[in-house]
């Protein structure tokens, strides 16, 4: 579920209040925007995705939300995991998407199943 918008990153460009497929963001005139209906944020991780400055922080439990503290927060990697893990914005070419070499783990578990 989105927890933060890291005001002292965000440029303000609003992708994130356009990507978001549930209307989570509400837009403010020249400031970062305010997440105004965090529950109804899907965990999809759109908005992290888009963002160009890695100002958003989404965590990964989409039943609850999770008290983030800015600070520490960006004292990690964590903005921008998902973008960077997925290969994506200046990341694509240097760490692709590897989802693919999970087919094994898959067949393993249709052939448990029986499917």
């Amino acid at each position: 579920m989105i927890e933060l918008v890291l005001a002292d990153r965000c440029t303000t460009c609003d992708i994130c209040v356009k990507v978001c497929p549930t209307n989570v963001f509400d837009a403010v005139p020249d400031a970062p925007p305010v997440i105004a209906r965090q529950s109804d944020c899907q965990t999809c991780f759109m908005c992290e995705l888009y963002c160009p400055v890695d100002a958003l922080y989404v965590d990964p439990d989409c039943e609850h939300p999770v008290p983030a503290d800015a600070a520490a927060v960006a004292a990690t990697d964590w903005p921008g995991q998902y973008r960077r893990d997925s290969g994506w914005g200046r990341w694509r070419g240097r760490n692709t998407n590897q989802s693919w070499r999970m087919d094994a783990i898959f067949a393993t578990a249709r052939e448990i199943l029986g499917r």
